[in-house]
């Protein structure tokens, strides 16, 4: 099939806050997420009748706001084990870790994670904190995810769980990354939405390690929020965020995507070649 949905959450729910928790539990995919994160068969079965290949699983630490502990990692490599050519591992190391550099690589090479999140409204800090010299272990996450060559997802726009601070969501701030890492391949998750979405364009299109990323976002809205779309063929990926708030069905969410009046290419680039790029396949997959 080929489709990739760049942006699913498939996370250790039973981690979660209580005022976390509501906030996925007004959905109508509660009952089938209790399901699927214990049984991955399932998940994996759910993929084939929305039609999608492969799903990034991004999972991250974030413990204040969220619940969510280093046992998220463990927690999905474990999973995206199940299938590893299907089910892409995405982990995370707060800055504040004794060893983050050393951390990451073991998340690579020992785990098997694919990829790393960085939530700034959730881990409540800025994406560039390491240019005043505050959190040089943020630095230290960028450098070592540069080196295993694996990009790094950053959530961009706001966030209305409990205590998310989304001054920090910014895109902008993500700029400074792009110039500090060159070799970094960067993911703005969600554009930036609903406030700065001009902002994730400019960096998208200003570098050539910055990918723009449309989860969360209801189709319809796409070209009205993103009315430059059809010019970022190449750096546009395609993402559900299911089952988040307003995310009901990863099929309907990618039928209504590609009825969208956008050139075949860039609809065909965003599902399956950009993701392919950014998220490798396996050797031999």
């Amino acid at each position: 099939m080929g489709v990739t949905d760049c942006h699913v959450h498939i996370n250790p729910i039973w981690e979660m806050r209580a005022e976390a928790r509501t906030m996925v539990g007004h959905t109508s995919a509660t009952d089938q997420l209790d399901r699927m994160v214990h049984h991955p068969e399932e998940f994996l079965a759910y993929l084939d009748t929305c039609g999608v290949e492969r799903a990034v699983l991004v999972n991250y630490v974030a413990p204040e706001i969220i619940g969510y502990t280093d046992k998220a990692n463990d927690f999905v490599a474990t999973y995206a084990r199940a299938d590893p050519d299907r089910l892409i591992a995405i982990g995370s190391v707060l800055p504040s870790h004794p060893d983050p550099a050393g951390r990451v690589h073991t998340l690579v090479r020992e785990l098997g994670i694919r990829g790393l999140k960085i939530h700034p409204p959730h881990q409540l800090f800025e994406p560039n904190a390491y240019v005043r010299g505050e959190l040089p272990g943020l630095k230290a996450i960028y450098r070592a995810c540069e080196e295993e060559r694996i990009p790094v997802i950053v959530h961009t726009g706001t966030s209305v769980f409990p205590g998310a601070r989304n001054r920090f969501g910014q895109p902008m701030l993500v700029e400074d990354v792009a110039i500090d890492f060159p070799d970094l391949t960067i993911v703005l998750a969600h554009g930036g939405r609903p406030l700065w979405m001009n902002e994730a364009t400019f960096l998208a299109r200003r570098f050539r390690n910055v990918f723009l990323e449309i989860s969360s976002i209801p189709p319809p809205r796409l070209l009205t929020w993103f009315p430059e779309l059809a010019r970022l063929g190449e750096k546009l990926l395609f993402g559900s965020d299911w089952p988040g708030p307003g995310v009901k069905d990863i099929g309907a969410n990618l039928t209504a995507y590609r009825a969208l009046p956008l050139p075949a290419d860039v609809i065909e680039r965003s599902l399956a070649t950009n993701p392919d790029r950014v998220f490798a396949r396996r050797p031999g997959a």
